[in-house]
């Protein structure tokens, strides 16, 4: 018996933009935290312009414990957080709450990273200029980083499409609760090729776009 499309593609569009909607509003209050507890790390580890071991240490021990632990699991862990913050558990919007958490911290690292790149005789002559230490943050250090900051948040973002569709599991909605619902239980493997598809077509833009600024930036 032929696969009866006609019900997929309005499911599928709805799908699609509860994947862009957790992606986009995930991302962006992730970038909020992580990317100053990149700077942070950076700036208080020790030869830092900020140097504080106690901050250094217990940032970096909360950021390894957050990316130790498997998402899936860490959805599940903090469901009475997610219900004090949005009120409930389930959906999209709730599922957003874990995406964060589980990116933020991912964020900070890669940024991390990224600063740790910028030539060190760079922060030197910013002090001999008699730079202040956030002048040298927002002057010199981000600026100098911008190309490789570039690609480490298409890598965030990567990893944060993939989260989104494991939330299909506890019922998060998008592209991966409709591939779980209607392809896995009900054995449709025709919604499990297009979603996979989609979610392909996804990463391979947003991986193209981030090489393409990265590449602009960089040849400045």
């Amino acid at each position: 018996m032929p696969f009866d499309w006609s019900w997929f593609w309005p499911e599928f569009l709805t799908a699609a933009s509860q994947t862009l909607y957790m992606v986009i509003v995930s991302l962006v209050v992730a970038v909020i935290i992580g990317l100053p507890v990149g700077v942070i790390l950076v700036v208080t580890r020790e030869n830092g312009i900020l140097e504080n071991k106690i901050i250094f240490t217990i940032l970096n021990a909360i950021i390894n414990i957050f990316r130790s632990i498997p998402f899936i699991i860490l959805v599940v862990a903090i469901i009475p957080f997610t219900r004090l913050v949005v009120g409930t558990t389930i959906g999209t919007t709730a599922a957003i709450v874990p995406l964060v958490l589980y990116t933020a911290f991912y964020i900070g690292r890669l940024v991390e990273n990224s600063l740790l790149e910028v030539d060190e005789g760079t922060i030197e002559v910013a002090k001999a200029m008699g730079a202040t230490p956030w002048q040298i943050i927002w002057r010199f250090l981000l600026p100098e980083a911008l190309g490789s900051l570039v690609l480490a948040m298409t890598i965030a973002t990567i990893g944060l499409i993939g989260a989104s569709a494991m939330v299909g599991a506890v019922g998060g909605g998008g592209i991966g609760d409709l591939a779980i619902t209607y392809g896995y239980n009900q054995f449709k493997t025709g919604v499990i090729v297009v979603t996979v598809i989609a979610l392909i077509i996804l990463v391979q833009l947003i991986q193209t776009l981030g090489n393409y600024l990265s590449g602009k930036i960089r040849r400045k």
